[in-house]
Formats: C-alpha cells, structure tokens, sequence
C-alpha cells in the first residue's frame, strides 16, 4: 500500500478505535499532531509508534513545530526561539545568526525524531513586511536575502538530523493583514514584485535541495483569482515549470478560512487542491470534513507523489536519552538556553 494523498489530525493523546480504522483507508498518507495530543515526551512517542505500526509503509507523522508562538510540545523539549530573533542577530553578527539558526533547526529536528517524528512544516520563508501578525516574528527578517541565508543554516541543521524541510508559505504570505485562518487575504502586487521579493528564499532554498512546499491561501489578484494552494498557474506553471521545484508540495490546511473560497464541500476544495498540483491535502480540525473527502475522493493515485511523498519519511532513528547523552544535544541544549537567557551574549560553538 503506497501513501495516499490526505493527512488528517487526532482528536486527543490516544487513537480511539474509529480513528485506527480510518487510517487504514488507503486515501491517508500521513497523520498531523497538535498540542492536543501531547502530554509528555513518553507519551507522543508511544502515540507516534502506534501511528507507524498500522501501515506499511508507514503513515507520515507531521507537526508545527517552528519554535515562538509555534511550538507544539514544551514540557520535556527545549525551548526555541521564534526565527525572527536569529534576523535581529543578523543585523550585527551575521555568525552568530547563522550559528543559532543552524543549532535551532537541528535542536527542533533531533527532538522530534527522537519521539519518532517524521518532519516539522519548517521553515518559514515568507518575508515580514511588518504587517502580518500572523507571520510577524515567524519569518526570519525583512531582507528576502537575509531569510534565504538564516533559512538555509536552518534547514543544515535539519538535514543533520535526519528531517526533510518545508519551506511555507509559498509564494509568500507576510505582505498581507489578514490571518487566513479566519479570514481570505488579498494580495494585490504585482508578479514582478512578488517574484523579485517573496518568492527569491523560495528559488534559493529549491536549488539546495529543499524537499517540500506549502503554498498559502492568499490571493494574488494580479496572477489569478484563486489562493495559490488551489492554483494551476502558481503551482504547476510557476512552483513546477518556472522553479524547477521536484519535491512534495503539501496544501495548507483545508480547514482555514483562506480555503473556503473554493466552496463550503471539503471534497470540492480537496479536488481542486490535488488538481492544481498538491501532493497531499491536510484536513485538520473538521472531522466531518475529512471523512467528507475519504468517502468521495477519486482518481488521485499519482505514483510520482507516492515517490515524493516516501522522500518525507524521517532518518536517523535515535532516542531522546541518547540524544541527551549526546556531546552535540548538550552544547546546542547550553546555548540556545543561554540565548534565551540573554539574546546579547556572544556565543561559541
């Protein structure tokens, strides 16, 4: 059985027995946790294990785990600083920055494998313009360039790991207000400006090598009248062909606000999602949605994405106590706690 193109969440720390037999479904690929379903570090790594062991191969298990606002886990993982910190350090020690970023996005990954964690949606590469609370200091600075460099050391630090990297919200959401959780951004520039500025992390971060993308749901009315997530121009003509992007490309969840421009059928957003060139469609928070989309999808069974997709399965295996025995886990464990402590300290690795 290949991965199939949903992943959907969990309703609390334990699989009830509905939700056993709806992973079975072959149209599931992966699984998305949250802070509801995290009680300690045995405990999600009990919870992931089960997810692994009820297909093969195994289910995709995800999470948002970037550090700052969005961090899902906190008792028992190290505290990470939002990546906006890491841009503020830029600004006088491009080093420093760059050794942070790198240690933070290997601290997020190590942790995470070592409870059986597949990847994290990370990282951010949107460009903060200063008006998006919903990005703010989730993006790593102002300066397209300075985020491609502070993203790069990032995802360094997660390959080493053993973690695959997303790079989000493409082609860039921090140039809008509105959150599209709850609302549908507008972005009304024009291509040229996004291609020169939002969208030059995206370029540099495809041509190291990233895995993956999530597009936004933000409409960028002078490219085309649909979210990007939901577009054929700006996934296959442009994120494909343009970009040369070969790697997964997950939709955002189809649950937000920013999605319900395609219609209030979870099936008909899912459909057009897939349609447009996503790899995998996440339905979270709506279970009734989710099962709405497994009881009436068909004809996505795409073995390029089924190839893309296994690419997204975690390495190097590892506890979280013989990560903490770890030389590596202790000195980056000590510095960011440090940093955390006092950003102004200067720091050797």
């Amino acid at each position: 059985m290949s991965l199939g193109p949903i992943m959907l969440d969990l309703d609390s720390i334990e699989m009830s027995p509905e939700e056993r037999e709806i992973l079975q479904n072959p149209l599931i690929g992966g699984v998305i946790l949250f802070t509801r379903n995290f009680s300690s570090v045995e405990q999600i790594h009990h919870l992931v294990q089960e997810i692994h062991q009820i297909r093969e191969p195994r289910l995709l298990v995800a999470v948002d785990h970037e550090g700052g606002r969005v961090q899902r886990f906190r008792d028992g993982f190290t505290s990470l600083p939002a990546v906006g910190h890491f841009g503020e350090i830029y600004q006088h020690n491009k080093k420093r920055a760059h050794l942070l970023s790198e240690t933070a996005g290997w601290m997020m990954a190590a942790e995470l494998r070592a409870v059986g964690i597949d990847f994290s949606f990370a990282p951010v590469l949107d460009v903060d313009y200063g008006v998006s609370e919903v990005i703010g200091d989730r993006a790593f600075h102002q300066d397209s360039q300075i985020v491609t460099e502070l993203a790069h050391a990032y995802t360094i630090g997660m390959h080493d790991a053993g973690m695959a990297a997303t790079g989000k919200h493409f082609p860039g959401h921090g140039a809008v207000t509105a959150d599209s959780h709850v609302d549908i951004p507008v972005d009304d520039r024009e291509y040229k400006d996004i291609y020169a500025h939002d969208i030059l992390p995206f370029k540099r971060m495809i041509q190291h090598g990233m895995a993956a993308v999530m597009p936004a749901h933000v409409i960028y009315s002078k490219v085309d009248k649909l979210p990007a997530g939901f577009s054929e121009i700006w996934l296959k003509d442009i994120l494909r062909k343009r970009l040369a992007f070969q790697g997964v490309i997950f939709s955002d969840d189809l649950d937000m606000k920013g999605a319900s421009v395609i219609g209030e059928k979870y099936i008909d957003r899912a459909e057009k999602a897939l349609s447009a060139g996503c790899d995998m469609v996440l339905v979270c928070n709506n279970r009734e949605g989710a099962l709405n989309v497994l009881d009436n999808l068909r004809g996505h069974n795409d073995p390029v994405s089924h190839i893309r997709l296994a690419r997204m399965h975690g390495k190097h295996d590892i506890t979280m106590v013989e990560l903490h025995k770890s030389e590596r886990w202790k000195k980056s464990s000590d510095m960011l706690n440090r940093y955390q402590d006092d950003p102004t300290l200067e720091l050797e690795f």
